[in-house]
């Protein structure tokens, strides 16, 4: 009879014995697969996904979120110091009003929408913001980027369906409505 004899490695996040099936390891530390999460939003990581700041664990979004909020890495959300890491005995609703907090108090309103705009979702071009399934083409629903875009009379273009539009009628009567062409502008990348 076969005897399996365990393993001694402990799970960070948990403290509990950690099984070879459901090992994972991250900056040479042991987790459990389902341990393996976002110290903010609790969401589950993977290998390829992930980021770590003094053994603690971020998906990608919130480790950048964190940084561009604070501009630095030794803040946490809110702006205080960091927490100690030995205390995770964090109350579910102090949790909750942390997250809803962080969100609080802005004014932005998408363009295209006019839905108010969070900083996680937001794309700003020319002074303007808009939500990133909100920037897009006008013309054929393709995703646009800040870098590749053609903006006329407050309606977005990419490019192919921009220079298209204008191939086919000669001048930009048929982008707008009015049958002239002031106010067009085209951003352009600096390489």
């Amino acid at each position: 009879m076969a005897t399996f004899a365990g393993t001694t490695q402990k799970c960070k996040a948990c403290q509990k014995t950690v099984y070879l099936v459901d090992q994972l390891t991250a900056d040479n530390k042991v987790y459990h697969k389902a341990c393996f999460r976002c110290h903010h939003c609790k969401g589950t990581l993977k290998l390829s996904n992930y980021s770590s700041f003094e053994g603690v664990l971020y998906c990608k979004p919130h480790f950048d979120q964190l940084f561009k909020m604070t501009g630095s890495l030794d803040k946490s959300f809110e702006g205080a110091p960091k927490v100690s890491r030995t205390d995770k005995s964090v109350d579910q609703g102090n949790a909750n009003n942390k997250v809803s907090t962080l969100f609080a108090g802005t004014q932005d309103k998408c363009v295209a929408c006019k839905k108010t705009v969070y900083p996680i979702e937001k794309v700003a071009v020319d002074g303007s913001s808009y939500h990133k399934a909100c920037f897009k083409c006008t013309h054929g629903g393709c995703v646009i980027s800040p870098s590749n875009y053609v903006a006329h009379e407050h309606r977005l273009y990419c490019r192919h369906h921009h220079s298209q539009l204008f191939k086919e009628k000669g001048n930009f009567s048929q982008l707008d409505k009015n049958e002239h062409s002031k106010g067009m502008t085209e951003n352009t990348v600096s390489e």
